[in-house]
């Protein structure tokens, strides 16, 4: 099996840290989404989107979506558990990972698109639209603040997929220039150890 990926994109990192928390190595074909690779009839005949990552199995079926693929490999290799043991873990991580995918990972991505202008080729850009985003981002951090006095991880007691997310959305948001505040004690404390584990590097 592959994978296609960017390696300088912020969800094909998510795979790559949820994959080394698993020990699961993995072939990457990197795609250059910047010169519209992804878009090409083979791309799109793996993912109709054509985005990335996508990942390939050895009989040719293909998943896209970060969650997707990392929900695959949560199935095949359950340790560590990464998305939960019991169905209230599961639960509870899945609501997190959705709520740090949309109100986090998502507005900082239409920040990038629509104020950088880095796909103008393909989208119309609309940079207000971008600016809220932005600013959309950083209210939802205040919320991570406030999660991360009760628990040491964004779903609770242990390192999840939740965190992961939330940890490649925040150093991406670097790029247009959405960082933590000296306000976000617990967000900077949570931040310094998860940028420090093994996985952090992939």
């Amino acid at each position: 099996m592959k994978i296609y990926e960017t390696k300088t994109a912020p969800n094909p990192r998510r795979v790559r840290m949820f994959l080394a928390e698993k020990g699961i190595s993995m072939d990457y074909v990197q795609v250059d989404i910047q010169k519209g690779e992804n878009l090409s009839a083979e791309m799109r005949a793996k993912n109709p989107l054509g985005k990335v990552p996508i990942l390939e199995l050895d009989d040719g079926t293909c998943i896209a979506e970060t969650d997707a693929i990392c929900t695959y490999f949560e199935a095949i290799q359950p340790e560590p558990p990464l998305m939960g043991s019991t169905p209230v873990e599961k639960a509870t991580i899945a609501m997190w990972q959705r709520q740090v995918e949309m109100a986090l990972m998502l507005q900082v991505g239409m920040c990038f698109q629509h104020t950088t202008g880095y796909f103008k080729d393909r989208m119309t850009p609309f940079p207000d639209f971008g600016k809220e985003a932005g600013v959309n981002a950083s209210k939802y951090l205040n919320i991570l603040e406030r999660r991360l006095e009760r628990y040491p991880y964004i779903a609770g007691e242990q390192f999840t997929i939740a965190d992961i997310t939330a940890l490649c959305a925040i150093d991406f948001g670097r790029v247009v220039d959405i960082r933590l505040q000296e306000k976000h004690s617990n967000l900077k404390e949570w931040y310094g150890r998860v940028s420090q584990r093994e996985s952090a590097k992939a």
